[in-house]
């Protein structure tokens, strides 16, 4: 067997990935996801696009590369977490859109269950906030017909994306989901390994609806979509994030990665221990290996490289996101300007759900350079709140901090995220690291790879930065920042 084939199934788009044995992407198709932004705050999409979207790219990667179902070893699966699909088990078709992680439509059901946040916290890691499962899938209850007698009868099934896929891949036959994505739900239980009936009863949600745990790295059923003759094993589902953090080889306690993406997310490897974080971070499983589950401790950054496709499609300052780099590098004072994109709240450290955008620093003289560059800064500005208080809760110095996804291709971004964190960043070769992780996590599955050694011989960066602002000024930069965060909350 000679390639591994990959799909990554994000929150605005799919991605067929074909990698080789040296860990190098063979080809790649992509198809964009259409979000449907159905009130304010709201972001659904269609489970069927989602999955013929999967479909399409899969077609089209083996039309163009020509390679056949036999060489392929195995499919690994990574997805956007948390986004809620609830399907008829009959039918096998979705009984409501996909409710999308940023959708902020279940506060009110937040609202409610707050009383046991408590409760809820100690057992998932998690604090009670729609960007997690639990609400979305009452919420889709509350708004179809008789949906809580259905799903009492065991007339409905619930996945979060990889679940879905899994079972519509395998012809209905496969109903799964792994650690990475259970512990995003806030319905499980990660010391106990388990479906939490407390936790279920607290939202009411029947127990019957949720899928088989199983580990990240294994044989969760067989497709053939490829050729609809040969069967190939699926050999991972993993969340994106956690997916990244392995992709980046952070196999040891401290390891950090940065993914910028449509939010950013950080995570650090914690192995075995479950750290109760006292800065507004989230406890979460990385993954489960050979029957041992390991965690991480993680920071959302909940508006990124969206901030960006802001400024190109709602503002019309920019054309395409590349541009962004140029017109950064080109001013040499940006004048003080803050852009706040809490389009959807902020995430890390604040879970404030309440604030809304807003740019601060505005004279005569701003231009549409001043906003760009200053939106660009502010991907950075979030990552480092995230960075401050993981660093509290860890009581670790971070020297080096990983980083993949688009936006790294952004050098400004990348140099400016080193200077104001006063840390090392390092670039791997091979940038889309949630596929690698999930190429690597199948591969160990099936032999592939025999085990993490083979792995780190072939894993390579490609770039790095080196801080280069000065104390002074990365303090006062800073601190403003804040400011301007303090008072967006205030309005």
């Amino acid at each position: 067997m000679e390639y591994i084939l990959v799909i990554d199934q994000g929150t605005t788009s799919t991605r067929a990935i074909l990698f080789n044995k040296n860990g190098e992407i063979v080809s790649m198709s992509q198809r964009e996801i259409t979000n449907y932004f159905p009130d304010a705050a709201w972001v659904e999409q269609d489970p069927l696009e989602i999955y013929v979207s999967v479909l399409d790219v899969i077609n089209e990667l083996i039309i163009k590369t020509n390679v056949k179902s036999n060489q392929i070893d195995s499919i690994g699966i990574t997805n956007q977490r948390e986004t809620t699909i609830v399907w008829d088990k009959n039918t096998g078709l979705p009984v409501y859109n996909a409710i999308v992680w940023q959708s902020k439509q279940t506060q009110d059901i937040c609202k409610k269950v707050k009383p046991y946040e408590k409760i809820i916290s100690e057992k998932t890691g998690l604090i009670v906030n729609p960007y997690f499962s639990a609400s979305k899938i009452r919420f889709i209850l509350d708004h179809i017909e008789n949906g809580q007698k259905r799903a009492e009868n065991g007339e409905l099934l619930f996945g979060t994306v990889d679940t879905w896929l899994l079972y519509k891949l395998t012809g209905g036959k496969e109903f799964k989901t792994d650690y990475s994505n259970a512990s995003r739900t806030l319905l499980y239980n990660i010391h106990e390994l388990c479906w939490d009936k407390e936790l279920c009863d607290i939202f009411n949600i029947p127990m019957n609806i949720l899928p088989e745990v199983c580990d990240t790295s294994g044989i969760f059923g067989y497709t053939n979509v490829v050729d609809h003759v040969n069967n190939i094993p699926i050999a991972s589902l993993c969340g994106d994030q956690q997916a990244s953090l392995f992709g980046q080889n952070c196999f040891e306690k401290g390891d950090i990665k940065n993914t910028y993406g449509t939010g950013c997310f950080m995570l650090m490897n914690t192995k075995d221990e479950v750290i109760n974080s006292k800065y507004g971070l989230l406890s979460t499983i990385a993954w489960g290996i050979n029957g041992k589950v390991e965690y991480a401790l993680e920071g959302s950054v909940l508006i990124g490289g969206a901030s960006v496709q802001w400024l190109r499609d709602q503002l019309k300052m920019i054309k395409n996101a590349s541009e962004t780099e140029d017109i950064s590098f080109h001013i040499k004072n940006n004048e003080d300007i803050y852009v706040i994109p809490a389009f959807v709240g902020l995430g890390t450290p604040y879970w404030d759900n309440n604030v809304r955008g807003a740019i601060f620093g505005l004279t005569r003289g701003t231009t549409d350079e001043n906003i760009v560059r200053a939106t660009l800064e502010s991907i950075a500005y979030q990552s480092k709140d995230v960075i401050e208080v993981m660093k509290k809760d860890v009581h670790l110095r971070i020297k080096t901090l990983r980083v993949d996804g688009g936006a790294t291709a952004n050098r400004y971004l990348m140099q400016f995220q080193s200077d104001i964190l006063n840390v090392k960043i390092k670039q791997p070769l091979v940038i889309e690291t949630t596929a690698l992780g999930a190429f690597y996590l199948a591969g160990l599955a099936t032999g592939f790879y025999k085990n993490f050694d083979e792995i780190k011989k072939i894993h390579h960066y490609a770039n790095s930065y080196e801080p280069k602002m000065n104390y002074k000024t990365r303090t006062e930069k800073y601190k403003k920042w804040k400011k301007a965060v303090n008072a967006a909350r205030k309005f």
